[in-house]
């Protein structure tokens, strides 16, 4: 982006692209915005490991952690904290985000951990065992 702008100075600055899909393009939302939140995901040693980046909040009064068949749902809440007209980039109002557990996850074993402006959560997945079973046929 900032290519195009050094060849073309008079053009005006653009919001980020990574914003408007994010966000919706601007004025298209009457109601307060919910954000997405960024989330990386992978299996270690028996786990499911799910790291939410969720910078400048505070974990223990604007963050909710739930499961419920089989989804585990994030929301945060960031409320801004001056009236003064400012230009800003950061995001405020409510995140969230919804992932499906995989098969078999204990969601109600899950554990929380926020460090560095990171929300890791870790749940229990036991190793299922693939049995074969012989279905007998019924005639007559």
């Amino acid at each position: 982006m900032s290519g195009i702008l050094e060849r073309w100075p008079g053009w005006p600055v653009l919001p980020d692209l990574f914003g408007w899909v994010e966000s919706g393009f601007p004025g298209a939302h009457g109601a307060p915005v919910l954000h997405g939140i960024r989330v990386e995901e992978h299996f270690t040693d028996g786990t499911y490991l799910l790291r939410a980046e969720l910078p400048g909040i505070d974990p223990a009064q604007d963050v909710e952690i739930t499961v419920a068949e089989g989804v585990l749902t994030v929301r945060a809440e960031r409320a801004e904290k001056t009236e003064e007209k400012h230009r800003t980039e950061f995001r405020y109002g409510t995140f969230a985000r919804s992932v499906r557990l995989p098969g078999g996850a204990r969601g109600d074993e899950a554990t929380a951990e926020y460090k560095d402006g990171v929300l890791t959560i870790t749940v229990p997945v036991p190793e299922q065992k693939a049995g074969t079973r012989t279905i007998p046929v019924r005639t007559g």
